[in-house]
């Protein structure tokens, strides 16, 4: 189907689980193909059964003739695979560590839209979307950035410009995802959050100014956020806008 080295399986539309997966190629410098984009979402749908262990969901990511899924896992394999992380154990397992970390504060954004059932429209759901969301801003959303701006200041090597070690590792990319994802859904929120998280918030920054990743952002391969995905801005949700 393409003779690019890696064949991703994502749904066409919305940035959601594979768009951690899209940054670490992207960043990498793959030879890579987003299948979904290219071909439809019949495509993906077709190759979750394939595979001697079937995905679950996408995203999916074809090597040659290996299939294997979840983002955590797709992209520790490329991060490894491209030198994005330091070779030594302690700090690969550290780095998924902090992979895995960004996908619980993930799925948590999902679930103040869908607290019920995901099967469920929003709007059967709106008066409890309404509380998991609170609970999400005032709580969640500050324990997850404050844990990250804790790992920033605690690697000194880095000098609080990096989570792992002296440079750049993969695990930033999903936290700047993370942190882009709760900038739209949240935006009064993350007004009030992000002073108390200034290290997580100028990681960010830095990460859009990577030239890979600022060349990907403007091409038409990067799908925008929508009322879709994983973050979803729905007003109600967010705080009461406290600049009015």
């Amino acid at each position: 189907m393409s003779d690019a080295k890696f064949e991703l399986y994502y749904w066409p539309g919305i940035p959601g689980r594979g768009e951690f997966v899209r940054l670490v190629l992207e960043e990498a410098g793959a030879d890579w193909v987003d299948v979904g984009l290219q071909s439809g979402a019949k495509a993906v749908s077709a190759m979750i059964s394939k595979g001697p262990v079937p995905a679950y969901a996408p995203p999916v990511l074809k090597v040659g003739d290996v299939v294997f899924s979840q983002a955590p896992n797709i992209c520790s394999y490329l991060g490894e695979r491209f030198g994005l992380v330091p070779e030594d154990e302690a700090s690969r397992l550290h780095a998924r560590q902090l992979q895995l970390t960004v996908a619980d504060a993930v799925a948590e954004a999902h679930d103040t839209h869908h607290p019920l059932a995901v099967m469920k429209y929003y709007d059967e759901q709106k008066d409890a979307a309404k509380q998991r969301a609170e609970d999400f801003r005032t709580q969640r959303i500050p324990k997850f950035l404050g844990y990250f701006e804790r790992v920033l200041k605690a690697n000194t090597q880095g000098g609080g410009k990096h989570l792992l070690g002296r440079d750049f590792s993969y695990p930033e990319l999903a936290l700047y995802q993370l942190v882009e994802g709760l900038l739209y859904a949240f935006p009064n929120a993350m007004r009030r959050i992000a002073p108390e998280v200034p290290g997580v918030m100028a990681l960010r920054q830095r990460i859009a100014e990577r030239p890979r990743i600022a060349a990907y952002k403007k091409s038409p391969r990067a799908q925008p956020f929508n009322q879709q995905g994983i973050f979803r801005h729905y007003p109600e949700l967010d705080d009461p806008n406290a600049t009015k």
